[in-house]
Formats: structure tokens, C-alpha cells, sequence
């Protein structure tokens, strides 16, 4: 079997040869010069089958190449490919580079999957690069200023007991002790026991900001942020959310974005479901995006949040 795809392949270069090497081992069909290269090869002129010399001043590269203008498609009947054998799937385009502050261009639907047009989100908070630093950061100090803190334990001047002394000092045999009410016995008092304390700490206006950022840059790039002319839904029936969940693919939690207070109807049709919160722009934070693998926000939610994103930090 080798030797003969060996036979067949000297035979394929032979029957080149004879094509390219008549009179002399460099003898070409056409030979261009690099200047020439752009004005004289074009989609008209172009052979169907020739053998090309590209010399740029040093050897000849002689470039064996099959030349067509023709496109073929599925729906191509000629040519020399059957349209059966070809694929009928979508060209994946190269991915975009993400964290280099272009504005985005996102379509706009509603819970109807209508059209409404486009909008442009701003570069500047919608594609900042990525940093699980930040992240980290701001998450950290959500849980923590939101830790009620309300732990406590009794030190031995708060623990219920009498002061009496429980045997006297010496002769007893016993250790020598003056209540019972230490942390050494029975119901007795916590030593270095924690006491109601906040647990947040300060972290920067920029660091905060920068979090949120990059969260909504993060579900951007993931192709996971919708955008929606408004989240208005026709009745207060759990069923219309419902409908449009099951329609999404790779999707398992939901969070509705919306830019003023949160409508009646959208309120009472989604506090039904575990998989789906709702929350104003003025309320939108890192930690909440991170819970959520859907970011969908209100044409009015995206404008604020922008507008607050823009505003100058006040020192």
C-alpha cells in the first residue's frame, strides 16, 4: 500500500513537472515582478491552473497553486466539490479583545423577544480588563459590612452566679478559688469571647467602583448581559417569566435590572421563583452580578448606571 500511494504521489509531481519544466528545470508559464504583483493578478485574469514565478531580486519561488473565482456555497449545483459534502455551519468570528475600553454595540429585545433596535454601552464600564483582585476585594468588603455582628458572650461580672466563696482558702486539700462563676467551671464566663462589633472595613470609592466595572465588563464579554427596552410584564402571572426562562439556553439564575423602583407586576411575578431576583440600578453590586450567571438590565438601568459611573467621586 505504501508503495503504491508512493507511485501515485511521483506521478501527481511528475505530471506537475511536465506542466511547469518544459525546455529547462526553471522555465515558468508566467513570471511577475513583486511591483507588478498587485496591478496584474486580479479575480478576472487569474488561470484556472498555472504555475507562478515570484522573484524578488534574489532565486525564483516557484508557487504551484490552483487559482478560481468561483464561490462555492451548499446551494452550489456545479463545481467540483458536490454541495452535499459541504458544511452548512456558521464561520466562528475570532473572538474580540476584551479590557481595551471599545464602546459596545448590544441589541436591544423585551420579555417578547421584539426588536428595538441598538445601544451603545460605554467603553469605560462596560469593557474594562479583568482583574480577580478587585474582585476579591469588593466582595470581601460587601460580606463584611454586611455581617450584622450581633454575637456576644458573658464575662464571669455578667454570668448569673453568687460571689460567694465556694470553700475557704486553705486546708481542704483542694485548689483555692474565689467564685464559680470563672471560665474554669461549669456555666461559667467566656474568657476573650467575641462582643457586638462591625465587622466592615474601609475600602476606596475608586476600588469600589472600579469592582463593579469589571463585573459588568465580565458579563459582557460572556456574551451574558441583555439588554431590555423595559421590563414590563403584561400581568403579575408567574407563568410570563417562566416562559421566557425556558427559552434561554445556558442559563440558570437571573438578575433583573431595572433603573427606578421595581414594578408591582415584575415584583409579584418573580417572588415565586429562586432562580430569578430583582433589583433597581440605585441596588446593583459585584457580589449580586457574581450570584447570577444573566445580568438582564432596563435601557434606564444601563443610563444610570453609566451616568453614576461618571459622576466625580467626592473626597
Amino acid at each position: 500500500m505504501a508503495l503504491s500511494i508512493s507511485r501515485r504521489i511521483s506521478q501527481s509531481f511528475g505530471s506537475l513537472s511536465a506542466l511547469c519544466f518544459r525546455a529547462s528545470p526553471i522555465v515558468t508559464a508566467r513570471s511577475f515582478q513583486t511591483s507588478e504583483l498587485s496591478g496584474r493578478i486580479t479575480g478576472d485574469n487569474l488561470p484556472h491552473a498555472e504555475c507562478f514565478s515570484f522573484s524578488t531580486g534574489g532565486p525564483s519561488f516557484i508557487d504551484f497553486r490552483r487559482f478560481s473565482t468561483t464561490i462555492l456555497t451548499p446551494d452550489s449545483n456545479g463545481g467540483a466539490f458536490p454541495s452535499d459534502l459541504l458544511s452548512s455551519k456558521t464561520i466562528l468570528t475570532p473572538e474580540r479583545t476584551i479590557g481595551i475600553y471599545e464602546d459596545l454595540v448590544v441589541p436591544v429585545s423585551n420579555f417578547h423577544n421584539e426588536d428595538h433596535g441598538f445601544m451603545v454601552l460605554a467603553g469605560d464600564v462596560f469593557d474594562v480588563p479583568i482583574r480577580k483582585d478587585i474582585i476579591h476585594r469588593v466582595v470581601r468588603w460587601q460580606l463584611a459590612k454586611r455581617q450584622q455582628g450581633t454575637h456576644s458572650t458573658k464575662t464571669i461580672s455578667e454570668v448569673s452566679g453568687t460571689g460567694r466563696k465556694p470553700w475557704r482558702q486553705k486546708g481542704t486539700g483542694r485548689a483555692r478559688h474565689g467564685t464559680l462563676r470563672g471560665p474554669q467551671f461549669r456555666g461559667g464566663a467566656a474568657m476573650h469571647g467575641p462582643k457586638p462589633r462591625s465587622h466592615a472595613f474601609k475600602l476606596n470609592k475608586k476600588v469600589r467602583r472600579l469592582g463593579l466595572k469589571i463585573a459588568l465588563s465580565a458579563r459582557a464579554a460572556e456574551g451574558k448581559l441583555l439588554v431590555f427596552e423595559d421590563l414590563e410584564v403584561p400581568t403579575h402571572k408567574t407563568k410570563n417569566i417562566v416562559n421566557y426562562v425556558n427559552q434561554m439556553e445556558n442559563a440558570k439564575k437571573f438578575l433583573l435590572v431595572d433603573g427606578g423602583p421595581i414594578n408591582e407586576k415584575l415584583k409579584l411575578a418573580t417572588q415565586n421563583l429562586h432562580y430569578v431576583n430583582v433589583l433597581p440600578s440605585i441596588g446593583l453590586n459585584v457580589y449580586s452580578i457574581l450570584q447570577h450567571d444573566t445580568l438582564v438590565m432596563s435601557r434606564d438601568a444601563v443610563n444610570r448606571i453609566v451616568e453614576r459611573m461618571h459622576t466625580p467621586i467626592n473626597r
